[in-house]
């Protein structure tokens, strides 16, 4: 995305695009109806820390761990396998991310690093930096052209002005726009997807749209595929309006599947207390 122009505010620029004012929305109506379910009036801690497992178990399918909700809850150790490691992961980032919402608007670069830190849970010099020149980024998945270190710093420099300038732009503008940024940049060596979508996740619950993080956007992409997920990032990497607002619809749905994923745990929740 660039970040430059006579336009003070680009994110607010995107909430203009063809279908984003109703992606906005739609989402805000999802949103609003699982806060309003009656079981939230007690049991709001609850419903939080589920979908917090959720959100993890979403995250790490996508980076090729898809585990059964079961397998995580039974699981005690996460340092085995390449698959255990990325669900540990995932599970220490659903965590660490509601601690660090105060720091993001000050200071999102420090919030980044710190997600990675969490995230690759080893010492390093390569940990907890943006890569450096010639530095080996391991993200399998997503296999979309790598920009190289110049480009990243300067990329992530212009998306932290535009985080601490602020926006009027809608909050699942800007969280879409954090996610995708980091997932076409890469900028660590490692683990660059499961940061993104914890990114995602502070500034949907720091922005207020989703305060109690109940809301889990991870569930809702991996729920519509990681096919489709790279599609839509293809989309925003392009640039494009067209791909841009795909992007923003996508993670948009994935919201309102998380919120139907805690409403549904509402349901729940009431039936066994009935």
């Amino acid at each position: 995305m660039s970040t430059t122009g006579a336009n003070a505010d680009p994110l607010a620029t995107l909430g203009s695009l063809p279908g984003v004012a109703e992606s906005v929305e739609s989402v805000r109506k999802a949103v609003d109806r699982v806060y309003g379910h009656r079981i939230m009036r007690r049991r709001s801690p609850e419903i939080t820390s589920e979908a917090a497992l959720r959100g993890a178990r979403g995250s790490a399918a996508l980076s090729g761990a898809d585990w059964a909700l079961e397998e995580v809850r039974r699981r005690t150790d996460f340092g085995g396998d390449a698959q255990a490691r990325v669900m540990g992961a995932a599970l220490r980032l659903s965590a660490e991310a509601g601690q660090l919402l105060s720091i993001w608007r000050q200071s999102p670069l420090r919030v980044l690093a710190r997600l990675h830190v969490v995230a690759a849970a080893v010492q390093g010099d390569e940990v907890g930096r943006p890569r450096q020149a010639g530095e080996p980024v391991d993200e399998p998945l997503v296999e979309l052209p790598l920009p190289d270190a110049g480009e990243v710093s300067g990329r992530l420099e212009g998306l932290a002005g535009l985080i601490i300038a602020g926006t009027s732009a809608p909050a699942l503008v800007t969280a879409a726009v954090v996610h995708g940024e980091l997932l076409a940049l890469r900028p660590f060596v490692s683990h660059n997807g499961l940061v993104a979508r914890a990114a995602e996740r502070i500034v949907l619950i720091g922005s207020g749209l989703d305060p109690k993080a109940i809301c889990p956007a991870e569930v809702g992409h991996a729920e519509l595929g990681r096919a489709a997920y790279l599609a839509a990032l293809e989309g925003y990497v392009s640039g494009t309006p067209e791909g841009m607002a795909a992007w923003i619809a996508h993670c948009g749905r994935a919201v309102e599947l998380g919120a139907r994923e805690s409403t549904a745990v509402c349901e729940a929740l009431q039936r066994g207390a009935a």
